[in-house]
């Protein structure tokens, strides 16, 4: 006997599911995955995956549900941030695409949130209910609205768990928001009290710690409670509110050059540096190239692929971080497809201040953001892999709390 055999991406597997790019589409890929892995921790009630969406920034989603009835969104997952917020009772949201809205009267858990509570920090103005606003550094991208309390719905290996979180009611988006980043919402995994890894951690249903693995072919997992291996390699976050490390050398090729600080951000889809670095490793990059260059912008050092790829010589690039870790970037390039031939590109773009270390720097490694020990570790990892991990406390227990965009578009918070 013969038998075809299909990955479950193939489109002769997918020409069964629902429509490709709907919220089905990607829920249904979601609960695909759920029953893969033992490994005792937390995720979201369709499970840990999480996928690259090019037409939506290049960043990675996962979908959540909230509320009662649980109604599910295709979130971005963003540590440059810290609030949680989904499309809600629109003024202004993407009209596109077909997503989930929120409403505050669509789900009977759901609650406002009062100028009183210890989360809200802008002040009141008419009404007694908390308003927020953030601004990101994405030309003109903001979201504002007002905080509620509802239900996210979220899994252990054997039982479904229901955790109050607080999150934006997002009535006006604007910018990016409207189109390429996160149109149904923004799942922020910063420090601050009001993260939702924040908020599980302190009412103990998790270890203050969660990890993203960030898979060749697009796809990933994000996992909370857990703290890693022992086997990892680890930095030490800088005393900062944000996940921001220092890379001490950066190694391209057969050059060695000094380091920078920077922001380790899953928000933003390509690695933005400021000069000097910026300089330094690009012209390093370049001068071990022997390819024709061809400029395009937003990515400067762009360039003609040979006919024989054999021939093609891409530099090798590594980040040596503050304590001596390594980390090898997988994923320097991007290769665009023209009509008549290939191109890759230094997929780093010219930043006019913050250094951002993104997403194209992360493929292959499994990095974990370990809030109570303050360190960022990661280890090269197939994201379909299961490792037995016992982080997830059998009992609920009060533990102590501790943005891609397009280039042009970067999406850390301010």
């Amino acid at each position: 006997f013969t038998f075809e055999m299909h990955h479950r991406f193939s489109e002769t597997v997918k020409k069964w599911w629902p429509v490709k790019g709907s919220l089905q589409y990607y829920t249904q890929l979601a609960n695909h995955d759920r029953l893969l892995h033992g490994r005792r921790l937390l995720t979201f009630s369709d499970g840990n995956s999480t996928f690259r969406i090019s037409s939506l920034g290049f960043l990675h989603y996962t979908t959540v549900t909230l509320g009662t009835p649980g109604l599910k969104f295709l979130v971005a997952l963003d540590t440059g941030s810290d609030l949680f917020w989904v499309p809600c009772e629109c003024g202004r949201c993407a009209s596109d695409i077909e997503l989930s809205i929120y409403s505050l009267n669509g789900s009977s858990t759901s609650k406002k949130v009062t100028c009183s509570d210890s989360l809200c920090r802008n002040n009141c103005l008419s009404s007694n209910h908390c308003p927020y606003s953030v601004s990101y550094v994405s030309s003109e991208t903001s979201t504002s609205g007002i905080l509620v309390d509802d239900i996210l719905h979220l899994r252990t290996d054997d039982n479904f768990v229901q955790a109050r979180v607080i999150f934006g009611c997002g009535q006006e988006q604007t910018g990016s928001f409207l189109d390429v980043a996160a149109p149904n919402g923004l799942f922020g995994l910063g420090l601050e009290k009001v993260s939702v890894p924040s908020i599980l951690s302190q009412e103990g249903f998790m270890a203050d710690s969660f990890s993203m693995c960030f898979g060749s072919d697009g796809a990933g997992r994000i996992s909370f409670g857990d703290k890693g291996s022992f086997d990892q390699e680890e930095t030490p976050f800088n005393i900062n509110p944000t996940y921001n490390i220092s890379v001490d050398q950066i190694r391209v090729g057969t050059t060695v050059d000094s380091g920078f600080t920077a922001l380790f951000d899953t928000g933003t889809s390509f690695t933005y540096l400021a000069d000097l670095s910026y300089t330094k490793l690009s012209e390093s990059f370049h001068s071990q190239v022997r390819d024709k260059r061809d400029p395009r912008i937003p990515f400067e050092y762009c360039y003609d692929m040979s006919p024989d790829e054999n021939t093609s010589l891409i530099p090798s690039l590594s980040l040596t971080m503050s304590g001596g870790g390594q980390l090898a970037v997988n994923d320097p390039i991007i290769v665009i497809s023209t009509q008549n031939q290939l191109m890759y590109c230094l997929a780093i773009v010219k930043s006019d201040a913050l250094n951002i270390i993104g997403q194209n720097f992360m493929t292959g490694y499994r990095f974990v953001f370990d809030r109570e020990k303050i360190i960022l570790g990661w280890k090269k990892f197939d994201c379909y892999d299961i490792e037995k991990i016992d982080h997830f406390p059998s009992q609920p227990v009060n533990t102590p709390p501790a943005f891609a965009v397009v280039p042009g578009n970067d999406n850390a918070e301010k």
